[in-house]
């Protein structure tokens, strides 16, 4: 470890560790070993190596027991208030028909997005298929202690043994949510031209995951399925589940229209779905979660209030009549679309050129009180370098499942930064800490 503290019982911070700590914790071949698990997976790191060498960042973010905890209290508290009947009205009344559907899922693969401020940690914006569950649970399982006051930093091999199998329970649970005690047969993984994402590699870890527990699974382009009296096929073989990649999240476009068939007609089990998306995932619903006086009117708790008060950056929606004032005020904002996704035509507002924001306001756009992330200081070759990251929250009914963190340089998460990519994410007990810096 490269930073030692300054007196026998200082205890480091989360900040002062991922300031000072240069320490490189991923063992390549042990990362190899966790994605290459099956012989049908041999070959995967070689591919991830040279295809997405940005992939996994070599080093782990640090985050205090205080941050953690106002995480999971702020994603519970939404979640309640995403049940509340003031709030669902608001946000189905704007989503398309699809929406209106609900068979029972819940959605699997949720995250979660926060930035880290003096103020704790602040909530960027809610995805429903939120990729790299999976490719984080293999990093996870790849660190080792860089030195023996780290000891304490790595979860125990039961905890990351067990990862798999909760995530393999929600997808269980889903099918139970709407089928009850029907046998589960198959799942197909659906997302456009699914060989040419960048996670990729992530579909064939869930093909494994499904098939190590007895279920037929198939990677597919939503081309290759068919709605054929009255049920979803794919190579002629009927589709039980669909693990839904796709960023239609109304299942609007021409060529998903026999899943939205299957879904509409309750014959496929499609997670996450469309109504999951209009209640969490539409950044509209990022203006009430910031506005306690509909959430008040709502009935949301006082306990949940605060804590959203707190945690849910300032949202308002860009309207022409706003146009002025946003312009005005727009070194301190952060304007995304309402149905974007992964950073996709998200602008700082201090980058802001008037063609661009002559585009926005022609478009469906939300702005967000300016959060900017935290930053962590690795070694890249060598050298010390100045990385930002945000957190992410992967969860199943509100209750977390894993933490992450996406490292980056430049405005927005990217996987093109050298030293950057998927980082595990270590709790700092200060107790610990402090005991293993004597």
């Amino acid at each position: 470890m490269t930073a030692q503290p300054s007196t026998a019982t200082a205890s480091p911070s989360a900040e002062a560790l991922n300031r000072d700590c240069f320490c490189r914790t991923l063992n390549m071949d042990r990362l190899r070993e966790q994605l290459e698990s099956e012989p049908s997976l041999r070959g995967m790191m070689s591919n991830i190596t040279q295809t997405r060498p940005n992939l996994f960042s070599s080093t782990v973010v640090f985050i205090s027991q205080e941050v953690q905890l106002q995480i999971t209290d702020t994603i519970a508290a939404i979640e309640r208030v995403a049940a509340l009947p003031g709030y669902r009205v608001q946000a189905l009344s704007r989503a398309d028909a699809s929406a209106q559907q609900d068979f029972g899922p819940l959605g699997v693969c949720m995250g979660y997005d926060f930035h880290l401020s003096a103020d704790g940690p602040q909530l960027i914006e809610i995805n429903t298929n939120a990729g790299g569950l999976l490719l984080n649970v293999a990093l996870a399982r790849a660190q080792e202690a860089c030195c023996d006051e780290m000891d304490w930093a790595f979860p125990s091999s039961e905890r990351r043994d067990t990862l798999k199998k909760t995530i393999f329970d929600m997808f269980a649970s889903e099918w139970q949510l709407q089928c009850g005690s029907a046998p589960w047969r198959s799942v197909v993984i659906v997302d456009d031209a699914p060989l040419a994402q960048y996670l990729a590699p992530e579909f064939e870890l869930f093909r494994q995951l499904f098939a190590q527990n007895g279920i037929h699974a198939a990677i597919a382009d939503p081309s290759e399925l068919i709605w054929q009296n009255g049920r979803l096929l794919h190579q002629g073989t009927p589709v039980d589940m669909v693990y839904n990649r796709l960023t239609d999240f109304s299942l609007t476009e021409p060529g998903h229209l026999a899943l939205r068939q299957a879904f509409e007609a309750n014959a496929v089990v499609l997670t996450p779905h469309p109504r999951a998306h209009a209640l969490l995932a539409d950044k509209r619903n990022l203006i009430a979660l910031s506005q306690d006086e509909l959430l008040l009117a709502w009935g949301a708790a006082a306990a949940d209030r605060k804590l959203l008060s707190a945690s849910v950056p300032a949202t308002r929606l860009v309207t022409i009549e706003r146009a002025e004032e946003l312009w005005a005020q727009r070194r301190q904002l952060f304007f995304k679309p309402v149905a974007g996704y992964g950073a996709k035509a998200a602008y700082r507002g201090d980058k802001l050129t008037r063609r661009v924001w002559s585009e926005i306001l022609e478009s469906d756009f939300v702005a967000q009180a300016l959060v900017p992330p935290s930053g962590r200081k690795i070694e890249v070759d060598g050298v010390q370098t100045d990385l930002k990251f945000d957190i992410r929250a992967y969860t199943y009914a509100g209750q977390v499942q894993l933490l992450a963190a996406r490292m980056y340089a430049g405005q927005t998460t990217n996987f093109r930064t050298q030293g950057g990519g998927f980082a595990p994410v270590i709790v700092v007990p200060s107790t610990k800490i402090a005991a293993g810096a004597r």
